[in-house]
């Protein structure tokens, strides 16, 4: 176990090392930095001024070289708008993500598991046909045109909830989520519960057919007993796979949800950095991104690992 976690991590740094490659020749490969960062009007003096102070006019080694350096240590350079340094702007959105993201995951678990458990324990049923619907809906729906017309229904019709913006409680120094990240979480998290649907429902059918589910039966183990104990907990190892990967999506792939409900966090971040041709913040938010992802996946294998005391890693 312990050589198979060391090999995951020299992965995921040779993953992370990839990444920051990718991000720096991307900002090379659109052209001239400098010309999309300053208006039309600029003179060729200004820019070349522009070029010398960040650095553009150096050979494009030492240029990366820096990029590297800097980044080991956190530092993407300034923000071109916020004249703040760029990770610095990511860690103060990090918390409105984090929040819509785990409420997002949240809202998944507490609908997604229950309804697949029913659907793989009653085949054929009314809570099958349900739930094999509500998986093809889930992945199929675009969550930023559930957004729209959850704003449109609860927002705009009956006023339930806000239409945009993220309102906390403070209780005691702490922010608690209010209403207005139900919607917002739910477009975002539609996609997720269709999958955990699917694969409950799936992993349900598949146990129920081992034969210790069949020896639970035998001993006159109430059926409580046995989805609990047997079915359940077993179809639980799969599922820390799909969730473990999925919060790291949901953490850094809700750009279109956060600008729709204008919710202050990194998506919404990413989405003004690209209008405001903010080079730094584009960069920062990529490499922080794919950090997340990363370390979750490296995360989930060894999960998966504890888990399933079955599964050896080449030990």
């Amino acid at each position: 176990m312990q050589r198979y976690i060391l090999s995951r991590i020299v992965q995921s740094l040779l993953i992370l090392l990839g990444v920051l490659f990718i991000v720096f020749f991307m900002l090379q490969l659109t052209g001239d930095p400098v010309s999309l960062m300053v208006s039309r009007n600029a003179s060729p003096e200004q820019m070349e001024m522009l070029r010398e102070e960040m650095g553009f006019n150096r050979p494009i080694l030492i240029q990366f070289g820096d990029f590297i350096g800097g980044a080991l240590v956190g530092d993407f350079g300034m923000s071109l708008r916020h004249r703040q340094p760029a990770m610095e702007l990511i860690l103060e959105r990090l918390p409105a993500t984090v929040e819509l993201a785990a409420t997002a995951l949240l809202i998944a678990l507490l609908i997604g598991i229950p309804l697949g458990l029913l659907s793989g324990s009653n085949p054929g049923s009314f809570w099958d046909t349900l739930a094999r619907g509500a998986g093809l809906v889930g992945q199929t729906i675009p969550n930023f045109w559930l957004a729209l017309i959850l704003i449109v229904v609860f927002s705009v019709e009956l006023g339930w909830f806000p239409t945009f913006g993220r309102r906390t409680w403070d209780v005691f120094g702490m922010e608690l989520p209010t209403k207005s990240v139900i919607l917002p979480a739910f477009s975002l998290g539609l996609f997720t519960t269709g999958q955990l649907v699917r694969f409950t429902r799936s992993a349900v059918l598949e146990i129920k057919n081992e034969d210790y589910v069949r020896t639970a039966y035998s001993k006159g183990l109430k059926d409580n007993q046995i989805y609990l104990r047997h079915i359940l907990r077993n179809a639980s190892i799969p599922l820390i796979s799909i969730v473990g990967v999925q919060f790291g999506y949901l953490l850094s792939g809700s750009i279109y949800i956060e600008t729709i409900f204008s919710w202050p966090g990194i998506g919404n971040l990413l989405a003004e950095a690209i209008g405001n041709r903010d080079f730094a913040l584009v960069q920062a938010i990529a490499f922080f991104a794919s950090l997340v992802v990363v370390t979750l996946n490296l995360l989930t294998d060894i999960a998966y690992g504890l888990a399933d005391p079955r599964i050896r890693y080449g030990d």
